[in-house]
């Protein structure tokens, strides 16, 4: 019987609205929401072993390549909202995380990032490093 593929592991984040991040009607600004998606995904790297600037220290970025944002529903000054991350693809030279922003129970935008590893050194895309490649499997199920 074929083994089932195991979900990805998912890291989450609550992030309070902060008045700088909103518009003069108190909504968050489209962009900010880039930012949290940012903190979510360090904090899953993190789950792999290595911290991002872990990961900077053995001489590789994940150049974003590409972002992806529905906006459902507003989220407004004030709200605590949870930041969801996951790794959706796990490529030989990249990888691409998903996103989604929620309110309680309620959705408010979903997103995601593309990304190539970079070897610093070079400034050139690379396949996954070989010390990485494991970790990242795991997070990816």
């Amino acid at each position: 019987m074929p083994e089932s593929p195991r979900e990805p592991v998912r890291s989450q984040i609550d992030v309070e609205v902060r008045y700088a991040e909103t518009d003069q009607m108190g909504v968050v600004h489209h962009a900010n929401y880039v930012v949290w998606f940012e903190l979510a995904r360090t904090s899953l790297c993190s789950r792999s072993g290595f911290h991002y600037a872990d990961i900077e220290k053995l001489g590789y970025l994940l150049m974003v390549t590409g972002v992806e944002a529905r906006y459902h529903r507003p989220a407004r000054y004030g709200d605590v909202v949870q930041v969801a991350c996951w790794c959706e693809r796990l490529g030989s030279r990249g990888l691409r995380f998903a996103y989604e922003v929620r309110k309680g129970e309620e959705r408010l935008v979903t997103g995601v990032t593309e990304h190539v590893w970079i070897e610093s050194a070079t400034g050139r895309p690379c396949r996954t490093p070989e010390v990485l490649r494991e970790p990242f499997q795991r997070l990816a199920g």
